[in-house]
């Protein structure tokens, strides 16, 4: 019992220091926001919320802000419709070639985004999408569809088939079927799959470097270009104000996924 209590003890230490060492950076940032001065360096000379509302009062910011929202909104909106339709023909599918179409799905996780960014760039530059919010929205659409069938796909591998198929038997069409039958249970998956693609949108800067045009600036994109050109502690803001979003879509996530638990424990 005591060796087994000193390899827990020391897992639990190694957990720790992983920890500490991931979050360090950002602990380091979020207190930096606050700080009353112009450079970027400890310690503090006061606390002042000034950042935040030069955040809130620039034209720029929150230009970038209205951008991000609605490039990510409507680059997951196509990417959930299309990744759970994809993940559903998948899960019934059989045919020899079912494992590479899996594969060409997920390449964009794999693919590098600066050569995914410069193919992109070239198909899109002789239809004249480049510089649009089509364009953009396209190619998020194109990283953020891998993540909603990875966890479509995971949801539909504890999915009974009788229901549908009872559903079917009893009369109902193929769309009452999918969404008072199918939808339902697999919308822990869809909404897991949709906020990863939500923030994967979010966070692209390489796509927006290529393809976007000078109304196309997101926040990314914003901060990007601040860290290159003018080191503001406004940049720091928006990290603070991004972080806090991150926990709060991770702690959905987590909510979703005890969720899907509970549903297959029932199940």
């Amino acid at each position: 019992m005591g060796k087994g209590r000193g390899w827990t003890w020391a897992l639990w230490i190694v957990a720790a220091a992983v920890f500490v060492f991931l979050m360090a950076p950002i602990l380091a940032v979020i207190p930096l926001s606050f700080n009353d001065s112009t450079f970027l360096t400890y310690p503090m000379t006061g606390f002042s919320l000034k950042w935040y509302r030069e955040f809130f009062t620039s034209d720029h910011w929150l230009n970038a802000s209205w951008n991000s929202a609605v490039i990510g909104v409507a680059s997951t909106v196509l990417a959930t419709g299309l990744g759970t339709l994809a993940a559903l023909g998948l899960n019934e599918a059989r045919f020899p070639a079912k494992r590479l179409v899996v594969g060409l799905l997920v390449s964009p996780m794999i693919v590098p985004a600066v050569i995914a960014a410069v193919g992109l760039y070239f198909f899109f530059a002789p239809l004249g999408l480049t510089g649009s919010y089509h364009g953009i929205i396209l190619s998020h659409t194109m990283l953020a569809t891998p993540f909603v069938v990875i966890t479509v796909s995971a949801t539909l591998q504890g999915f009974d088939m009788t229901l549908v198929r009872a559903a079917a038997s009893l009369g109902a069409a193929p769309a009452a079927v999918f969404f008072r039958v199918v939808l339902p249970l697999i919308l822990p998956g869809v909404a897991s799959g949709a906020l990863l693609a939500f923030a994967t949108s979010l966070d692209e800067v390489v796509m927006i470097l290529f393809l976007a045009g000078a109304e196309q600036r997101t926040l990314p994109r914003e901060m990007f270009s601040g860290i290159r050109e003018n080191i503001s502690p406004t940049i720091l803001a928006v990290a603070t104000m991004l972080t806090l979003l991150s926990v709060f879509l991770l702690a959905t996530l987590e909510v979703l996924r005890r969720r899907n638990e509970r549903l297959r424990g029932a199940g």
